[in-house]
């Protein structure tokens, strides 16, 4: 009863946008009964490099089932090319303008707290550029293949969270490389040569 108390004196005295927050905080809380335990996270320094990367995030359910998100590194507002262990932390985080891949999964009521989650990058692809036009270009060249690594992965039963939306023609030799890359994690994956 006293937990159902605090609850109610948190919603009533908040905003009505912190109100839903805070229920889906105590929700999870609960879900996660927030046992402390030890948790290790290892990866290669290479993963800190800037530059142009796609990556998969892999994300085992409570229900053991396997969900998507297809993603690449190269801002639209700017012009940095952050490392993918940068974008880790943004996909999770609770900031809503960047924090992409959590509202997918809340979209589908999954729990983030109670998934496993396993990155699979791939690059730099290319650098990061000096001067706006170059990153234009750069970013729109690995934006095509984002679009296509999402459709490819879709179209072999992947189930993919995201769309991926983008105009611009797909290099046929670097989506190559960057299909033999993913092929390695996801053998299913279809497109080899396609655009």
């Amino acid at each position: 009863m006293l937990i159902l108390r605090i609850i109610a004196w948190m919603v009533i005295d908040k905003p009505r946008e912190q109100r839903n927050f805070n229920l889906s905080l105590e929700f999870r809380l609960r879900a996660n009964n927030m046992k402390p335990g030890t948790h290790e996270i290892e990866f290669k320094g290479d993963l800190l490099n800037r530059g142009f990367w796609l990556y998969v995030w892999e994300i085992t359910t409570p229900e053991k089932t396997h969900v998507y998100y297809v993603g690449r590194t190269g801002d639209s507002s700017s012009m940095n090319a952050q490392s993918p262990f940068n974008r880790m932390s943004q996909h999770l985080s609770f900031n809503e303008k960047q924090n992409m891949l959590r509202r997918h999964l809340d979209n589908k009521h999954i729990i983030v707290e109670m998934c496993n989650f396993r990155l699979i990058a791939y690059g730099p692809i290319l650098e990061q550029a000096t001067i706006r036009e170059a990153h234009v270009k750069s970013r729109d060249t690995i934006a095509a293949i984002e679009k296509q690594l999402a459709k490819s992965l879709t179209d072999s039963g992947y189930e993919v969270l995201n769309t991926v939306n983008c105009k611009k023609s797909v290099d046929p030799l670097l989506w190559n490389k960057v299909r033999q890359a993913f092929a390695k994690h996801f053998p299913n994956i279809k497109g080899i040569g396609s655009a």
